[in-house]
């Protein structure tokens, strides 16, 4: 098979977040099939381009748009049938044309859109040539905005949000009803999708972890210590290291006096590098590599409360044998057992008695990192996932592409 994956972000060797999931599939893709790629990036990313271009058959980078001017933006909100939501960061006829005429140059039989916002380059392309074109939703943006829209009191915040929704239900889900196919990576995903609209034809690949990689390891720092991973351009992780630090950290703080907490991840706004005031946070930014930070840790936490998706970083820890405090958001999609491979925390005093449970308890640390660490075993090695989405596409060449 021809396969044409497009992604919002380079998903190179060390991205952070969820573009860790494409490189992963081409890079198991690659074994059996034709890859190529093309994605949005920004200065630097040419120095990861040898991690990629083994799995690639043809690899294109495509810079992110400047960013508009505020009439055109102005003009594009009431005017534009795509949504403001999609344009603010990747209003890019470049890319239209870029996937297309890869298209037509290698005769894909796929075209992957790998996050929604991706989508808006394969519907009503008229420059596309027929092919099967297909939406992986990592988070329906609609929901995950209105959401975050019933979340903000009245403000300027729930303003914003007013803006990203309008238009966004339904250009999303015009999206998804003229592909040929759309992509879940969780059952709770695929459920709220359909709630909305019926009639999808919806598979679930799951998300997956690198278990040699991410090889389990005893913590390699004798310190009391949380971590958390995330891209903090994704407002979600922002607000969880924020909401955490506000309501949780202090009790913490009393209960342990000697802990650290590892705020890890690119682009943390001001809001979060000047919680490094407090000697015992440290904010990292960008790092090479995350595996060292999560050995470094003795518990990751995931007190995420906004948004959707899939949280890999919380794979990655588990395959390491760090056990997890998590919200039941955080943790959607993980077949997860609170008291037996995860610990399950939807208030600020189920955190702050997890994380001290853990910390204090040796044989309940021990029984969930090593329950956790058989889970990623069993189901989320990339190998199974793949063959899963291999299956999926594998049953999509029995018929034509939609026009």
């Amino acid at each position: 098979m021809k396969i044409l994956i497009a992604c919002k972000e380079f998903p190179h060797s060390k991205v952070i977040g969820g573009p860790i999931i494409i490189y992963n599939r081409m890079k198991y893709l690659a074994k059996n099939h034709l890859v190529s790629l093309t994605a949005f990036s920004k200065p630097g990313d040419e120095r990861h381009i040898p991690s990629v271009q083994p799995f690639c058959h043809d690899l294109r980078l495509v810079p992110l748009p400047p960013k508009r001017s505020l009439v055109k933006a102005t003009a594009d909100f009431f005017l534009s049938p795509v949504p403001h939501y999609f344009l603010r960061v990747h209003d890019s006829e470049e890319m239209a044309h870029t996937i297309a005429e890869m298209v037509k140059k290698d005769n894909y039989d796929f075209v992957i859109a790998e996050y929604s916002v991706m989508g808006q380059f394969l519907h009503k392309n008229p420059d596309l040539p027929p092919t099967r074109r297909i939406m992986s939703v990592h988070e329906c943006y609609y929901l995950a905005r209105l959401k975050s829209f019933r979340h903000q009191n009245l403000g300027l915040d729930k303003l914003k949000e007013a803006v990203n929704l309008k238009g966004l239900k339904k250009y999303e889900f015009d999206m998804y009803r003229n592909a040929d196919k759309v992509l879940a990576l969780t059952p709770q995903g695929k459920d709220k999708l359909l709630a909305i609209c019926p009639d999808l034809d919806i598979a679930i690949v799951p998300h997956g972890v690198d278990v040699e990689t991410f090889a389990f390891s005893p913590q390699t720092e004798e310190e009391n210590s949380l971590v958390f991973l995330g891209n903090y351009l994704h407002y979600p992780n922002v607000d969880a290291v924020l909401y955490f630090h506000a309501e949780i950290w202090p009790r913490l703080k009393k209960a342990l006096p000697d802990l650290k907490f590892y705020v890890v991840g690119q682009s943390p706004p001001p809001e979060i590098t000047r919680l490094s005031a407090d000697k015992s946070i440290v904010v990292t930014g960008t790092v090479d590599d995350v595996a060292p930070y999560l050995r470094r840790g003795k518990v990751f936490i995931c007190p995420v409360r906004l948004g959707g998706g899939f949280r890999g970083k919380i794979l990655e820890a588990m395959a390491l044998g760090r056990p997890v405090v998590s919200t039941p958001l955080g943790s959607e999609g993980i077949p997860a057992s609170n008291g037996e491979n995860i610990i399950l925390a939807d208030r600020p005093d189920d955190f702050v008695k997890g994380i001290a449970d853990l910390i204090g308890d040796t044989d309940l640390y021990k029984r969930i990192q090593n329950n956790a660490r058989k889970l990623m075993e069993d189901r989320y090695a990339w190998d199974k996932g793949v063959a899963r989405l291999e299956a999926v596409l594998e049953d999509m060449m029995s018929k034509p592409p939609l026009t």
